[in-house]
Parts: C-alpha cells; sequence; structure tokens
C-alpha cells in the first residue's frame, strides 16, 4: 500500500513547489535537482508515479480550484437539465451561475480551474514518463507497465480537454518546452486520436489487477477507451473495450444501491476507477470535490453545508414510472410533478437513493426544510451519492469541508461500462437483446434497493410507491432502446457529473436544454432569457492563458 499512503506527502511537496509560479512558469521551471538515469529505480519512479496520481485531488493551490474546477465535473451538470448551482443566492459562485443561464465567457472561473487543473496534471504525467523511459534500473517489463498507468491517467486529462475546450495545444512527454506549443497544432481529431491509441497501448501493457488499489489495471485503460469512443461514435471499439471490462468477472453491481454511498465499499463491486480519500489525517485529503456541496444538515450533523449542486424539478420528474414500472420515455403527458414525498404516482426507488427529498429519509436521518439553504431560490433537492451517514466511523462531522468522509470518488463504475456497451450494440443495431439484458441487469439492482431494513435506511416504501421494472422484449427494437439506454444513463448515473457530456455526444444538448429552460423556467424565474448556442457547447480558452500565452493561442 506504499504508494497511496504516500500520495498526499508527495502532492503537498510538489503543490508548494507550483504555488508560487504560474502555469507557463511550471511549465519551463528547470528542477533544481534531478535523479540521474541510474538513480531512477523502482521506489523513485513510484515517488513519481505518486505524484501524478495526487492530481486527481485537483489541489494544488487551495480548496476552490478542486471544487470549482473538480475532477468529477459536476459543475457541467449544471450546464444541463439535471442540476443547478444552489448555495445560499445566485450572486454567491457566479460564475456558476452563468453556466447554469448560459452565459459562458472566456473569463469564466470554471474554465480557469480546469485548464490550469489538468495541464499541471498532464505535466506531472510526462514528468513520470520521461524520468521511468530514461531508467537503467527498471526492467523493461516493469518499465512498460509503468509508462502505460502513467499514459492512461494523461489520457485521462487530454479526454477531459477535449470534451470541454474547442482548442487546446497538445504535447507529450518527447516535447522539451510545452510552452511553445499552439493551441491549434493539432485538430481535435488528432489530438482524441493521441489519446485513442495511449488508450489501446496501455491496455495491453497494464496487469489484469494491481496489489496496490488505486492504481490503474489494464480495465481502466479499456473503461476509459471505451468512454472516449462513446464521445467519437466509434460504437464498434466502444463495444469491444467495454466488453473487455465486463468480460474480466473483476466486477459486479453493487447489492443494494445504497452501497456507492459507504466507504466500507470502496474498491469493490462497481468501483473500476475510483480516486482514494481519506478522513484521517490532513485535510488536503478530502473529497473537496464534492465536500461544499453537502446539505445544511438539521442538528449540525455534517455541519452547515453549502448546498450547492441540486437536482432540477426536471430531473426529479424523470423518476416517475408508469403502471408498469417503466420510465416516461418520452415524458409523462399528465403535466404532474412528484411535488411531495407521499406522491401519488409511481417512482423509481432510485429517486431516494440520489436526492434528498423532504420527508423521506436521509441515512436514517428524516430531510426536512432545515436541511435545505435557500428552498425559494433552489428548492430541495439536495444530492446524497458522495455522503455517508454522518454517524459513520469515516465521516469527520460538523467541520470544514462539510461532509468530508473517507468515501471515495468513483470516475468510472460497472454499472456505466454495462451501459457503454448496451449504448454501443444499439447503435450498431446488434444484438439488442444482449443490451436489453445489460439495461434490465441494472434495474433489477435498483429493484432490489427497496429496503427498509437496509441500514442506513434511505427510502420509504410506506410513503412512497417504488415501481422498477424490466424492459420486456416486445417492441424492443433500435428506437426504442436507444431512448431506454439514454434514459437509463440520466437515472442511474444522475448526479454524477455525466448527463452534460452525455447530451454533447448526442447531438441534442442544445434543444434539450433550451427546452429544459422554458419548462423549469416556470418555477425558477431566473431562467428568463437564459439560452443555449451552438457556439457555446465548448469554452473558449480562457482569457488569461490567452494572455499569458502571447500568440500561441490566439
Amino acid at each position: 500500500m506504499k504508494l497511496f499512503k504516500n500520495i498526499f506527502i508527495a502532492a503537498a511537496i510538489i503543490s508548494a513547489g507550483m504555488a508560487s509560479t504560474s502555469c507557463d512558469d511550471m511549465l519551463d521551471t528547470k528542477p533544481q535537482g534531478v535523479f540521474t538515469d541510474e538513480q531512477i529505480g523502482d521506489e523513485e519512479a513510484t515517488d513519481l508515479m505518486t505524484a501524478a496520481y495526487a492530481t486527481l485531488l485537483c489541489h494544488y493551490f487551495g480548496n476552490n480550484e478542486s471544487f470549482a474546477g473538480p475532477i468529477n465535473n459536476w459543475v457541467f451538470d449544471v450546464r444541463s437539465d439535471d442540476a443547478l448551482k444552489g448555495g445560499g443566492e445566485i450572486s454567491m459562485e457566479g460564475y456558476m451561475h452563468q453556466l447554469e443561464v448560459g452565459n459562458v465567457q472566456s473569463d469564466n472561473d470554471v474554465a480557469n480551474f480546469k485548464w490550469r487543473n489538468n495541464y499541471y496534471s498532464i505535466s506531472r504525467c510526462n514528468t513520470a514518463i520521461r524520468a521511468i523511459k530514461a531508467s537503467s534500473a527498471i526492467s523493461d517489463d516493469t518499465k512498460a507497465a509503468y509508462v502505460a498507468e502513467m499514459k492512461t491517467l494523461r489520457a485521462y486529462y487530454y479526454f477531459d480537454m477535449f470534451r470541454i475546450f474547442a482548442k487546446f495545444p497538445y504535447f507529450d512527454e518527447t516535447v522539451t518546452n510545452p510552452s511553445e506549443c499552439r493551441a491549434d497544432e493539432y485538430t481535435r481529431d488528432q489530438i482524441v486520436g493521441f489519446v485513442k491509441q495511449d488508450l489501446r497501448d496501455s491496455y495491453e501493457a497494464l496487469p489484469k489487477t494491481q496489489s496496490e488499489v488505486g492504481r490503474f489495471n489494464k480495465y481502466v485503460a479499456a473503461a476509459l477507451l471505451a468512454r472516449v469512443d462513446l464521445f467519437t461514435s466509434d460504437w464498434a471499439e466502444a463495444e469491444t473495450y467495454a466488453g473487455y471490462v465486463i468480460d474480466s468477472q473483476q466486477y459486479e453491481l453493487y447489492p443494494n444501491f445504497l452501497d456507492i454511498s459507504k466507504p466500507e465499499m470502496n474498491n469493490q463491486y462497481e468501483s473500476v476507477l475510483a480516486v482514494q480519500f481519506s478522513s484521517a489525517n490532513s485535510p488536503d485529503q478530502f473529497n473537496f470535490n464534492n465536500c461544499l456541496n453537502c446539505t445544511y444538515s438539521e442538528g449540525n450533523l455534517y455541519g452547515t453545508g453549502d448546498d450547492f449542486y441540486l437536482a432540477s424539478q426536471n430531473l426529479v420528474d424523470a423518476f416517475r414510472t408508469d403502471a408498469h414500472g417503466l420510465p416516461y420515455l418520452d415524458g409523462a403527458t399528465d403535466g404532474k410533478s412528484i411535488d411531495k414525498a407521499d406522491f401519488a404516482g409511481n417512482v423509481d426507488p432510485r429517486l431516494d437513493f440520489t436526492l434528498g427529498r423532504i420527508g423521506m429519509p436521509w441515512r436514517g436521518h428524516e430531510y426536512n426544510e432545515k436541511w435545505c439553504r435557500n428552498l425559494d431560490i433552489y428548492s430541495e433537492y439536495s444530492g446524497k451519492k458522495p455522503y455517508p451517514a454522518p454517524e459513520s466511523p469515516f465521516v469527520k462531522p460538523g467541520i470544514v469541508p462539510w461532509g468530508a468522509s473517507s468515501l471515495n470518488c468513483i470516475l468510472i463504475r460497472y454499472a456505466d461500462v454495462m451501459l457503454m456497451k448496451a449504448e454501443a450494440l444499439i447503435e450498431q443495431n446488434k444484438s439488442l437483446e444482449e443490451a436489453r439484458g445489460l439495461i434490465n441487469d441494472i434495474r433489477r439492482k435498483a429493484g432490489r434497493s427497496v429496503d427498509a431494513t437496509y441500514a442506513p435506511v434511505d427510502c420509504n416504501p410506506m410513503i412512497a410507491n417504488y415501481s422498477v421494472s424490466e424492459y420486456p422484449a416486445t417492441g424492443w427494437n433500435q428506437e426504442y432502446a436507444r431512448k431506454a439506454v439514454r434514459m437509463e444513463r440520466r437515472l442511474e448515473l444522475a448526479m454524477e457529473g455525466h448527463r452534460w457530456f452525455d447530451l454533447v455526444r448526442w447531438g441534442n444538448v442544445v434543444e434539450v436544454v433550451n427546452a429544459y429552460y422554458k419548462t423549469e423556467g416556470k418555477i425558477r424565474p431566473y431562467y428568463e432569457g437564459a439560452n443555449l448556442s451552438e457556439n457555446e457547447i465548448y469554452f473558449p480558452i480562457p482569457v488569461n492563458q490567452v494572455d499569458n500565452a502571447g500568440d500561441l493561442y490566439k
């Protein structure tokens, strides 16, 4: 376990070294003391890799770049039809409010945090790769596996850039002066091609398992490649690599949906790629990606949380099910909303494992108005997934950041991979029955999770009419299956940072978001005038990065 015992120490040391430099300065800084090729042995290589893995915390300068430029990308759900900024007032963290209402500007802090976090992280990956390749003290097989870990991690960050920014520079470990790289040196197609090739190569070089939790194995590379392939509509390759993960039999669905929120389940079941967190020592080890989003929690159970990242009414209503326990794939036609806990219609039980609802359990406590920071503006639907029960020994109660615990942040989980393969099959109009089976496996998990005795209690079948059923074979054609898998992604992965990117890759983000502004705007007056256009889907290069780079980014 050496790697992740040392990860935060290495992160703190290297972050401290960066704190007084700009992004360009950091990329150009010559090390004051360096290892010779002979000195880079297994232990030194592991230390460099540790520093690179620590970048998953996004915690370089303070707390805000991890909160507002988080690795889990919850801030992009705010751009979709799933989530609201939340917090105190509209003006609080106003740059996030801009994203919620479709106002994309080049000086937005989220854009700058994401750009800066990703390039610091890429730089560490390249540093580790160069050192490992140059070593004469590491065997060729070990060297190849270590490089593959770092290339997989680097691919994660470049894919993040690809999904967020229209243009950005690309450089690998062979580039000696990254600050001279232009943003238009490579096309988007070329860059995503580099990313895919790194992941293909890494899949071949990585081991099936790792002795240390958190380190990437070959199935992390496969799952990430499948995700990239879905974004570029490479359905055949997505099917293949998602299939590798499934066929490995190393992963399985959680027994109960609530297990996703239990630290004792870390690195088990659905955990394919997860960021390792701890509440044992330094606050630098806490999950600042999510901590500041924690509910107010009456009685100061978690502390007086900031209550950012709340669900929209649109998302809540998506959990409605019909008389057969199936979702309304085209929206319910009766115009009713899930406006109270004892809503008369049927609901998918995943609703109450995902969101706080007044009158329903929250980890064995009653969620009420006092758990909500601003009901008038943002309503009641605080996200639940990142927060164990406040009584859990893994939780640090009543301190900043609110809701801090040792619960891992899963960036790719097995249910997601199953849905990746199902979608790839459906888009090829191939093996539709297999796709239906994958989707129904996930729906069965939701169904078996309705257990009022499973501790801590998070649903109440005495109040809500829970009903979730499997899709029948009758009528299961490509068009119907496509709607089903897209809805299943929305329900299963709700509030995990995926919705915006799914809408972007499906090509309907402008249509869906603008329709959402009209319907959600009936209860959100601040949506008046909100609009998303095609040229606002991707962020421009942050203005301060343009200014710092001279003519390179213009």
